[in-house]
C-alpha cells in the first residue's frame, strides 16, 4: 500500500468533529474520499485475518463478548493452541490473499509463560512472510518490549468507546488501563491497532469521542478497526437495537477524516451487512478487512465471498 504523508491533526474538540460527522451525508463521503485519495491509492483493500488461540473464560465482563466467564453464550473454550496449528492456520490465510495475521488471546493479560508460547507464535508466522498482529489484553512496559525484540509488528488493543459512555459496557478493566497498554506499545515500538466497536446502544456523542480519543494521541494509531457489534444471545447485548448502517459509514468516514494516513478497517459486524453498504463503507475511506469465516469467535465472511465482493466494487486486495 502506497501511502503518503497528510499532515495530521491532534486537538480534536466534540463539538467541531460533531459538525463534521452530522453534516450532509454526500458531502461527508465526499470530504473522507479526497483525503483517502491523498494519503492511499484509490480501490485498494490491505486483508487480514484474526484467529483465536486461546478461546473463552475470559474474567472481564465486557457486555458484548461471547468469551467473558460472565455470561452463558455457548462458547467453547480451549487453552492456548499448539503452534503448528496457528502456523497452519497462517499459510492458509496467505495463499487465500491475507498479508496480515492477527492472533487474539481472551486473557485479562497474559502470563510471562503464556507470552512466551505467543512469542514463538509471532517468530514462526514472521517466517511465513506475514505481518504479525497480538491482542492479549493488558501489557505492561517489559511485555510489551518482549513482544518488539520477536519482531510483532502490530499489537492490537481497543478502547471500545468513548470514556463517558465506557463505564456502562465494562466494570472489570479502567479506561486508563487501556490507554496505559497504549502507551507501553508505543514506547517499544511496535505500531498500533486501535480502534472500537458500535451498535452498542450510545449516542453519536459517543461515537465521535470516540474517535477524538484516538485522533488525539500524541501518533494516530497506524491501524483503526471499527467493529459493528455483533448481538450474541447471552450477552447482555443480545437485544439491543441494530444501529443504523448508515450511522455506521459515517462513523468509517469521520476516522478517515481524522486520521488520514491510518488503515481504517471495517472489522466484525459485515455478515450482516450487503455488498451496498460495504461499499459505502469503501467510498467513505475504509481500506482493510478481516477475512475468513470467523473473527475470534463470531462469524464473518468467507474468503471466496470477499474476493467476490472487491471483484463487484473494482478494488484490489492486498
Amino acid at each position: 500500500m502506497n501511502q503518503k504523508n497528510v499532515e495530521t491533526q491532534h486537538d480534536w474538540v466534540l463539538e467541531k468533529a460533531l459538525e463534521i460527522y452530522r453534516q450532509p451525508f454526500s458531502d461527508l463521503i465526499h470530504a473522507a474520499q479526497q483525503i483517502h485519495r491523498l494519503a492511499f491509492p484509490e480501490n485498494e483493500v490491505q486483508i487480514s485475518t484474526l484467529m483465536s488461540i486461546k478461546t473463552g473464560n475470559c474474567p472481564e465482563d465486557c457486555k458484548y463478548c461471547p468469551q467473558s466467564v460472565h455470561y452463558e453464550t455457548g462458547t467453547e473454550a480451549h487453552g492456548l493452541l499448539p503452534l503448528e496449528d496457528v502456523v497452519g492456520a497462517a499459510k492458509i490465510a496467505k495463499q487465500a490473499g491475507a498479508s496480515r495475521f492477527c492472533m487474539g488471546a481472551a486473557w485479562r493479560n497474559p502470563t510471562d509463560k503464556n507470552l512466551q508460547r505467543v512469542i514463538e507464535m509471532v517468530k514462526a508466522v514472521n517466517d511465513e512472510g506475514m505481518e504479525t498482529c497480538v491482542t492479549l489484553g493488558m501489557l505492561n512496559e517489559s511485555q510489551a518490549q518482549k513482544l518488539a525484540a520477536a519482531g510483532l509488528d502490530y499489537y492490537n488493543h481497543n478502547l471500545d468507546t468513548s470514556p463517558e459512555y465506557y463505564n456502562e459496557i465494562i466494570s472489570t478493566r479502567t479506561y486508563q488501563d487501556r490507554l496505559d497498554t497504549l502507551a507501553n506499545v508505543r514506547q517499544s515500538g511496535v505500531k498500533l491497532c486501535c480502534g472500537g466497536i458500535v451498535g452498542m446502544g450510545e449516542s453519536d456523542r459517543d461515537r465521535v469521542g470516540l474517535l477524538i480519543q484516538l485522533a488525539n494521541l500524541a501518533e494516530h494509531p497506524e491501524s483503526v478497526p471499527i467493529n459493528m457489534l455483533v448481538r450474541v444471545k447471552g450477552t447482555p447485548m443480545e437485544d439491543i437495537e441494530p444501529l443504523d448502517i448508515l450511522e455506521y459509514v459515517r462513523t468509517i468516514a469521520l476516522a478517515r477524516i481524522m486520521m488520514p494516513n491510518s488503515v481504517v478497517r471495517l472489522s466484525a459486524g459485515r455478515n450482516d451487512m450487503d455488498v451496498a453498504a460495504q461499499a459505502l463503507c469503501f467510498l467513505a475511506g475504509a481500506n482493510s478487512i478481516f477475512c475468513g469465516d470467523k473473527l475470534l469467535v463470531t462469524p464473518n465472511p468467507s474468503f471466496a465471498d470477499d474476493m467476490a465482493l472487491l471483484e463487484d466494487v473494482g478494488i484490489s486486495a492486498r
